[in-house]
């Protein structure tokens, strides 16, 4: 499996950004989704995870209502829908796929993207 991210830059605050993350692989819809992001010097921060059907994801303190995770099951991509972002979103956000249930550790997850650059300016 090999992911691509894309769609981050550099955004003021209160702005928004969708990541794209598109995966190579004929079963996606198998696979548990989630998004991290590590800001520099800091550790790997979970951000959401996705269920298979997409039914089912949850939020990091700090992302809920403004972050939305989604999948297009067609187009095997899913997405990162972040809103009134901030200078703190700054930081590598590297989308990731498992086989196993969605969740917060970054253990769950057997197959990570490259990682795309968000940066917030104040």
């Amino acid at each position: 499996v090999q992911l691509q991210a894309s769609g981050g830059g550099l955004v003021q605050a209160g702005g928004s950004l969708r990541l794209s993350c598109e995966a190579s692989v004929r079963t996606f819809s198998t696979y548990a989704m989630a998004w991290f992001r590590q800001a520099p010097g800091k550790e790997r921060e979970f951000v959401a995870p996705l269920s298979r059907s997409g039914s089912t994801t949850y939020y990091a303190g700090s992302m809920k209502g403004r972050f939305t995770i989604s999948k297009d099951n067609s187009k095997n991509t899913v997405y990162l829908q972040m809103n009134s972002l901030k200078p703190e979103d700054t930081a590598v956000y590297y989308c990731a796929a498992g086989q196993g249930p969605p969740g917060s550790s970054w253990t769950q997850y057997n197959y990570w993207g490259q990682g795309t650059q968000v940066t917030v300016s104040s």
